[in-house]
């Protein structure tokens, strides 16, 4: 069983960063086969019967420790093969096979996690293997739908789905201090959690110190180790050591060939750091390297590309004779789909691309800061002071360059965009009351903007965090229901409700208990 839960578990994590048709159909094949070997170990009855055994604490006895060990692995099948049906097809009828998929794995889950705690749970030999299982299972449910917007919250419960994220946190904890198979997946869980979930969809406060507790024996006992080599440099990153956050990604790189998706997560990294130091022909160099060797989305790489050129000063060549508005041109001809869905950053992409169609194009300001944003960069270069003011300074001559300019019909989308990064930059460097001038002029020439419309409810976000680093909490939870309430169907609108209910969370916290609202856990 264990067996062939791994082997088709890696070739899954294959499938998801290649995104290449093949990999995903032998993932698939190969999850299928691993599903029925689990099935011959599973209790030779109905599923309702299983059910409501568990539910009835009746006939415990019964389950052989094999059997429990079946259900657990049957349980990953299904939610990996729902993972796959997602990607494979994007029919509705797919889309509702996964979702059926998702809802009898994290039943299976609840059952499990009630058989664990009654009192008629004998452990077995591997009882450890089974438990780290469970918490891995509950744990991941509970923290990811924890992170939804509430009105998808909303939605999910409805159907049966709740989350807690500081029990799904306990539970990965467990799992992760445990010493089972799943031990190093609740591990790359949290990883992924503190280093980049609470980083790009949150406010920007991941735990890294936690994050470099769970990684320290890791990589010390695999010091080549790829992916830890890479959460290694990630952890750097938001420390603000960029140098050595290089030097890591350049590690990984080196650690192994068979993987090439590795190194193009690197690559991706190394963009974003020498982005931070302003460094366009190196940031350049990797978007080339990705858009040429990585398949996840040509028109972000190549958005990427034509916004670096644009940062190039009139003494620079242009490597390998691109031209930026040639590149923007042929972003939108570059959209694809996964899971039925276009990527949120191609979207982006696409839409300030599309200013570049026109025979007399008008320049976007400073594309790839406004990108950076997008990753919630601005975090990682307010750790370094002098990072940030060599960021402030290129802002402050964009908006130089654009006064001088003649006037056109995006020249308010242009200046907010300007507006809202110098905000983030004063915030960090301490200037409180200029950064909040700043944010505030976007609220308040909101109906001068003709595209942008994604600026207004995230200068309210921005706003609504710089109120409760100064323990506004108050003015902060009316800025951020109204940027939740009155602003629809604008670019990256989903991530900015992640960060939106990642803020509220934060806003409606009781500092005195060190309690946090959430909903009801998984158990």
């Amino acid at each position: 069983m264990y067996h062939a839960l791994t082997y088709a578990t890696i070739l899954e994590m294959q499938a998801m960063m290649t995104f290449d048709p093949q990999d995903i159909l032998n993932a698939g094949n190969t999850m299928k086969e691993a599903q029925a070997t689990c099935q011959k170990f599973r209790k030779k009855s109905s599923v309702a019967d299983s059910i409501n055994n568990l539910v009835h604490r009746q006939s415990l006895e019964h389950f052989t420790e094999e059997e429990i060990h079946a259900e657990i692995c049957y349980a990953e099948c299904l939610l990996q093969r729902a993972a796959l049906t997602f990607l494979q097809d994007e029919n509705m009828v797919s889309f509702i096979k996964g979702g059926i998929k998702v809802r009898n794995s994290y039943q299976t889950y609840r059952e499990l996690d009630s058989l664990i705690q009654s009192p008629h749970y004998v452990k077995g030999e591997n009882h450890l293997h089974f438990e780290g299982g469970v918490k891995l299972g509950v744990g991941a449910f509970n923290l990811t739908l924890s992170m939804f917007p509430a009105r998808i919250l909303r939605l999910l419960e409805f159907v049966g789905f709740s989350g807690n994220k500081e029990h799904g946190l306990l539970q990965l904890q467990e799992g992760a201090s445990s010493y089972s198979f799943r031990s190093v997946l609740c591990t790359m869980l949290l990883l992924c959690y503190h280093t980049f979930m609470t980083f790009v969809l949150g406010t920007g406060k991941g735990n890294v110190e936690e994050a470099e507790r769970l990684l320290k024996p890791y990589l010390a006992r695999y010091p080549k180790g790829a992916i830890f080599l890479f959460f290694a440099g990630r952890i750097e990153t938001l420390k603000g050591n960029i140098d050595a956050a290089v030097n890591r990604y350049e590690e990984c790189c080196e650690a192994q060939q068979y993987w090439k998706q590795f190194h193009h997560m690197c690559y991706w990294e190394l963009m974003w750091c020498f982005t931070y130091k302003r460094q366009w022909k190196m940031a350049f160099f990797y978007a080339d390297l990705l858009s040429k060797e990585n398949t996840w989305s040509k028109a972000t790489y190549i958005y990427m590309k034509a916004a670096y050129l644009s940062m190039f000063g009139p003494d620079d060549c242009s490597p390998f004779g691109d031209s930026e508005v040639e590149l923007f041109r042929i972003v939108p001809s570059l959209k694809l789909k996964i899971a039925g869905k276009s990527l949120p950053t191609e979207k982006f992409a696409i839409r300030k691309a599309r200013r570049y169609l026109s025979p007399n194009p008008i320049p976007l300001p400073v594309p790839p800061l406004e990108m950076m944003y997008i990753w919630n960069g601005y975090a990682v270069i307010g750790k370094c002071p002098n990072l940030t003011e060599g960021m402030l300074e290129t802002l402050i001559e964009a908006e130089e360059a654009l006064a001088r300019s003649s006037a056109t019909e995006l020249l308010a989308d242009d200046q907010c965009v300007i507006k809202l990064l110098k905000g983030l930059c004063l915030k960090h460097l301490g200037k409180i009351s200029e950064a909040e001038d700043h944010f505030n002029y976007i609220y308040l020439n909101e109906k001068k903007i003709k595209y942008d419309h994604y600026l207004i409810p995230n200068a309210l976000l921005e706003l609504a965090i710089l109120y409760l680093d100064q323990d506004r909490r108050e003015e902060a939870i009316k800025l951020l229901e109204r940027a939740k309430q009155n602003y629809k169907n604008y670019s990256m609108e989903t991530r900015t409700h992640f960060r939106i209910q990642a803020a509220l969370h934060q806003a409606k916290s009781a500092p005195e208990n060190g309690m946090h609202s959430g909903a009801s856990a998984v158990s």
